[in-house]
């Protein structure tokens, strides 16, 4: 493997953490900046790049080494061992650019475990830290989209009540919503339809306009802030 790590203490670490978790593996070479690395690897190439992100105090150069490294040498695989903790961001940018796992340093550290699971082609392989932090949005995730299903069901709204409150919720028009595609109503019908809609959202029988109605699609998850996307006009 080669290591790439810009700070000497954390370099030494990391290589005794190799040493003694995985005595079997052979470090061919180490570097501390981006031409170094480019260097070791054109002289020899390696079964395993252990990553780190922050080089020279830019995160963004790491992410490159990976991309690139991905790029012309399709073989070699990349482990991220970062102690970019907090920075999530930056996690999602290395996976786009091809990373095979990323172990953050606190927790259980590296072990052989992780290093051999990547060599052997597992994809996405992580440490407890990062996968606690998955699993908490997963979770999230399954139970937002559960709620949004129950409310469509209890309050009875359709494709069509669907479409019609995510682009009030957009911004539009009664008028421009009828010009949708897969919109076949016009504004008589869609006032009709919005009538409907606060009765039952609001069981009270509250005089409400179009403002208030979207406000309760998000409080009730019958919308998805995160997920409002116009349709092809």
């Amino acid at each position: 493997m080669i290591i790439v790590e810009d700070v000497p203490l954390e370099l030494k670490g990391t290589e005794g953490i190799v040493r003694h978790e995985i005595p079997e593996a052979e470090v061919i070479g180490t570097a501390d900046n981006e031409a170094s690395f480019w260097r070791l690897i054109k002289q020899q190439q390696p079964d395993l790049v252990l990553l780190d992100l922050g080089l020279g105090g830019s995160t963004t150069v790491g992410v490159e080494i990976c991309r690139q490294t991905k790029e012309l040498y399709k073989q070699v695989k990349v482990l991220i061992f970062t102690g970019e903790i907090l920075n999530e961001k930056l996690w999602v940018d290395v996976l786009d650019a091809g990373a095979d796992g990323i172990i953050l340093k606190s927790g259980e550290l590296l072990t052989r475990r992780d290093v051999m699971a990547v060599l052997e082609g597992k994809q996405l392989v992580f440490n407890e830290p990062i996968l606690e932090k998955i699993v908490e949005r997963f979770k999230h995730a399954v139970s937002s989209q559960l709620a949004r299903q129950e409310a469509l069901i209890n309050y009875e709204i359709d494709e069509y009540d669907e479409r019609f409150l995510r682009h009030l919720a957009l911004g539009y028009t009664k008028e421009q919503i009828t010009t949708l595609r897969g919109m076949p109503f016009g504004v008589k019908s869609l006032e009709k339809r919005q009538n409907e809609l606060v009765r039952k959202l609001f069981p009270g029988g509250d005089s409400v306009n179009a403002t208030r109605l979207v406000v309760r699609a998000f409080e009730l998850r019958i919308l998805d802030i995160d997920n409002l996307e116009p349709d092809a006009e």
